[in-house]
């Protein structure tokens, strides 16, 4: 049995995670449950197939690692690192490289010369570094993600991000 899970905190004042689950072919028929532990409450979906349920009880959990568990740098640090305001980056950067580079389709060169559009050059390393630095844990996400280890959750983590 396999959940894939995204939450965002509701407020900065109390932490309550809504669980979002990312269907697919694979989980045809869900079930609802929940827990909540020092003010971290969750629900989570979960496919109900017997044969699993019945081999183990707790369901693995699969999360997404980009703003799900650590905040992304790429819309706090990167505007920062080139000196320019979000929209300024968005306006020249080339519209579909990133992306590219997300799925695997082109080389971090590559990525290095097309990601401008009138094809400036600028630091790789540095970037990568700063977006290294970027990341930390989203509010609450270490209490949660310690109260599903300590309660036996089987817990991996994924991303499209190639840093």
């Amino acid at each position: 049995m396999a959940l894939l899970i995204s939450w965002r905190p509701s407020s900065a004042s109390k932490i309550s995670f809504p669980f979002i689950v990312k269907k697919t072919s694979h989980f045809k028929s869900a079930k609802m449950g929940s827990f909540s532990t020092n003010n971290i409450s969750c629900s989570v979906t979960s496919s109900s197939a017997s044969t699993m349920v019945a081999q183990r009880k707790l369901p693995v959990l699969l999360f997404d690692v980009m703003d799900t568990i650590v905040r992304d740098p790429f819309y706090h640090d990167v505007p920062a690192f080139f000196r320019m305001s979000m929209k300024e980056l968005l306006e020249s950067k080339h519209p579909t490289s990133w992306i590219e580079f997300e799925k695997g389709l082109i080389s971090e060169e590559e990525l290095t010369r097309k990601f401008f559009k009138d094809g400036r050059s600028f630091d790789m390393e540095g970037l990568k570094n700063c977006m290294r630095r970027g990341y930390s844990y989203l509010e609450g996400v270490e209490g949660l993600l310690k109260y599903l280890k300590e309660n036996g959750y089987e817990i991996h983590a994924f991303t499209n991000y190639p840093i």
